[in-house]
């Protein structure tokens, strides 16, 4: 009934005939192959007759697609030595491209006697195949459309979540809501182009469970950074058709000419630390999946602060790595990744290495080094925060700017120097390794942390729905209420917090780098001060979509915002900007101003409260009459209105308003100086006469 087959190709894979199965474990002493019909009862359980190269496998006649499987690892049950095999532990197939079933918690999950939790050393002799999701072999399918290649300099990201974003959506059927089917739905699609975003960044899509102290409080896990499948797509998001339902949402998203990337969290599993459950990896082979602390293999070592660590520095678990990247890029269309708590894929015994062997493999890899890269630069190992120290050819978040600009417009802190340098890039972080502006990912918010409504709405956090009594998430997010915390009737409150919001996205989109918007902050999405909505699945997670109705207007000024970066490349230079490159004539590239118009002193940096950021194309020296020569941002983060001088420009022309936070005919120019309002922030441009399709945005 079986046959030998072949190890090269792990995971199940289908020829018409049968299915051949291939799994890895390097210390297992036998592995068996259980087939289940679709309610769940187990049909057979083979014996993979092969080893080769560490990889278990055996060829099935007549397995077709569709069939439900999974695996019994026999080996020595030895916490002590690292080891965790049970056979009477049903675990998934690292490689399975789709799950049947959910995770049940119940005593049968775990591999040891969960009566003694305090001692894992007593195996438990229970099966858990009724309680655990099974693997489904999957097919040939067709290949994805082309995809979509954004320059880096024309990156503007979105990161949103398919299920929060889709349920309370009014365009989104009630049966697609929450999937990957109402992510392509067309209004959802037309408001994203029209937006002028050009990438979605999905939070995670991979297939997870939900932590067990959730259930027990009555919640779920809403985010889905507790990964357990790398290779399948979620199925709470799959509306019944498939994961051919990821590919088409793929697919839609291309034709409206947006990128994709997904959020991907390869840093641990969902197995958690030595008291976990016994689900895939941990019972495949322990010692080879997991970093465990050398001077006892029973315990994990906790980088992710999420219970165990992967162990990147094992080739095998590297191809996993590579090998699932892969396969969301040529199976599945996608265009790039974000790495959750990337600094793990660097960590070697003795520390985090920029050289590191994954990174090295992922750079030569001829399909994933072609797609978008990005870092979350951090974890919370020794050494962990790794900001600017990614290989060059990443993109990283850059927290850094988040909460200087955040602490820039609250004010209270001097921050206009700390600032400059974020504003053009963070030269300083990214140039020593010859990476441009880009490399800096430039948000004021994420999904980790306050929308960027409460960031000017709350000054405590309001997590006690999480049920860890209002201790978890950030205790630092240098937010201000105005005197209110929360909603207010205050009409005054709420003028200046809509303008502190627009501040913020503003400063966002007019920066050198590449700017990223946390969905719903384009017409004032809150959480009601829930900085941590990481359980929250339901209307504090989701979006609510009343509030674009609500302020129609403040959308529509983000919306200007975004076509202002699309339509003048002076606002996303591919190189950094320091001041020193001049034209003949003497005027430089960037300048930074104070309110009488003049360079910038030191003891100038030291009080301004109001400056302006001259950007000038220096590589012409001529201009068409409708061109651009130069933009100035301005920023007033005093209470109080200030008057600006604009500089003269040595070319012919002169300084049109496009925007302004403080309302659409606030900004009042006398000649070449303009009053400020407090708390304000306004672009102008320079030019013979204003190009047509900025005079939409005319605000003088």
């Amino acid at each position: 009934m079986i046959k030998a087959g072949f190890h090269e190709v792990l995971g199940a894979t289908a020829d018409g005939a049968g299915v051949n199965f291939a799994l890895f474990s390097e210390n297992a002493e036998a592995v068996e192959l259980c087939l289940f019909d679709t309610q769940g009862n187990q049909t057979a359980c083979l014996a993979l007759p092969e080893r080769t190269e560490g990889v278990w496998h055996g060829y099935v006649p007549g397995c077709q697609p569709g069939q439900l499987y999974g695996y019994r690892v026999h080996g020595r049950y030895d916490p002590d030595a690292g080891l965790r095999f049970n056979p009477n532990k049903l675990v998934l197939d690292p490689y399975a491209r789709q799950l049947s079933g959910s995770l049940q918690w119940t005593p049968e999950v775990f591999g040891f006697d969960v009566s003694k939790p305090a001692d894992v050393s007593l195996s438990s002799a229970s099966d858990s195949a009724p309680f655990v999701p099974k693997a489904i072999v999957h097919g040939a399918s067709d290949p994805p459309q082309p995809g979509v290649s954004i320059p880096w300099a024309e990156t503007i990201i979105y990161e949103t979540h398919v299920r929060g974003y889709t349920m309370l959506h009014p365009a989104v059927a009630k049966g697609d809501r929450g999937s990957f089917r109402g992510m392509r739905n067309g209004d959802v699609l037309r408001y994203l182009k029209a937006l002028g975003i050009t990438t979605v960044e999905l939070m995670p899509v991979q297939a997870y469970v939900d932590e067990q102290f959730l259930h027990e409080r009555g919640l779920r896990n809403y985010w889905g950074y507790n990964t357990i499948g790398f290779f399948a797509p979620e199925s709470r998001y799959l509306a019944g058709g498939g994961i051919g339902e990821f590919r088409d949402m793929v697919n839609a998203i291309h034709e409206a000419n947006l990128e994709v990337i997904l959020d991907v969290v390869y840093n641990h599993t969902a197995e958690g630390n030595r008291l976990g459950p016994t689900l895939s990896f941990r019972g495949i082979d322990n010692l080879t999946y997991y970093r465990l602390l050398p001077d006892d293999l029973s315990e994990y070592i906790n980088d992710s602060g999420c219970g165990n660590t992967i162990n990147i520095d094992h080739p095998q678990v590297r191809r996993l790595i590579l090998d699932s990247l892969r396969y969301w890029v040529t199976e599945m269309g996608v265009d790039g990744f974000r790495f959750d708590l990337a600094t793990i894929l660097g960590r070697t015994a003795t520390g985090y290495d920029q050289q590191h062997a994954f990174f090295t493999e992922l750079e030569k890899d001829p399909v994933i080094a072609n797609a978008k890269l990005i870092a979350e630069p951090w974890d919370v190992g020794p050494g962990g925060y790794q900001l600017g120290n990614f290989p060059p050819n990443w993109a990283e978040w850059n927290d850094r700017y988040r909460d200087t600009a955040r602490r820039l417009w609250r004010g209270g802190d001097n921050k206009l120097a700390e600032f400059a340098h974020l504003f053009l890039g963070s030269a300083n972080i990214f140039e020593p390794d010859n990476r441009g502006p880009w490399a800096s990912i430039n948000y004021a918010a994420s999904h980790d942390g306050y929308t960027t409504a409460d960031v000017v709405s709350y000054e405590h956090r309001h997590n006690k729905a999480n049920g860890d009594d209002n201790q978890d998430g950030h205790k630092h997010n240098y937010s201000c209420n105005y005197g209110v915390e929360g909603p207010t009737d205050d009409a005054g409150i709420n003028a200046i917090r809509r303008r502190q919001r627009l501040n913020l996205l503003a400063t966002v989109l007019l920066s050198q780098g590449t700017p990223m918007l946390l969905a719903g902050d384009e017409f004032g999405n809150s959480q009601r001060g829930n900085n941590n909505a990481y359980s929250q699945d339901n209307e504090t997670g989701w979006l609510d979509w009343s509030g674009l109705a609500s302020d129609p207007d403040f959308h529509g000024q983000v919306q200007a915002l975004i076509r202002l970066r699309r339509d003048i490349p002076l606002l996303r230079q591919v190189t950094h900007l320091h001041g020193n490159n001049k034209n003949p004539s003497g005027q430089r590239d960037v300048q930074w101003l104070g309110a009488d118009g003049e360079w910038l002193s030191d003891d100038g940096w030291r009080h301004a409260h109001a400056m302006t950021v001259l950007l000038f194309d220096i590589r012409r020296t001529e201009f068409l009459a409708n061109e651009i020569q130069a933009v100035a941002v301005l920023f007033n983060v005093a209470d109080t209105p200030r008057e600006l001088r604009l500089p003269d420009v040595a070319v012919t022309g002169q300084w049109h308003g496009v925007f302004t936070s403080d309302g659409a005919h606030s900004v009042n120019a006398r000649g070449t100086t303009i009053e400020l309002s407090g708390r304000s922030s306004a672009c102008f441009v320079f030019a013979q006469k204003l190009p047509r399709y900025l005079m939409a945005r005319h605000t003088e």
